[in-house]
């Protein structure tokens, strides 16, 4: 468990044009204690973000609809620049240079351990 009491839980962003991906990431955090939020592309997490100052980090898919997750983690930055970010994809790694700040990688598919040790890491819980 990362933390019991809801109201100092960490929250974090799940953005995925996958439902069911998006859904099983949501419902391991929710199980770890963290405050999930989700997102089916890059124009809803822009506005969660906005509406929602408690989220500190993204977790978003590089391959979607519209805006690609590193377009998505560049535009947040620039919007809150404290934001935290992984990247996921099932065909290899971005660039490191393409992401803003200190973002991490995650390959698909991924264990719910893989997905809760980067967060820890991320949020330094």
């Amino acid at each position: 468990m990362l933390d019991q009491n809801a109201e100092h839980a960490p929250a974090v962003l799940i953005v995925d044009d996958e439902p069911l991906i998006r859904m099983a990431a949501a419902d391991t955090l929710a199980d770890a204690g963290v405050t999930p939020f989700e997102a089916a592309d890059g124009g809803e997490a822009l506005e969660l973000i906005e509406e929602h100052p408690e989220i500190a980090l993204i977790v978003t898919d590089v391959e979607m609809p519209g805006m690609d997750g590193v377009t998505l983690a560049r535009r947040a930055a620039r919007l809150r620049p404290e934001l935290g970010f992984i990247v996921t994809s099932a065909r290899g790694e971005a660039e490191a240079p393409e992401m803003p700040g200190d973002g991490a990688f995650l390959a698909k598919p991924y264990a719910p351990r893989q997905l809760l040790a980067l967060i820890r890491d991320k949020l330094a819980l």
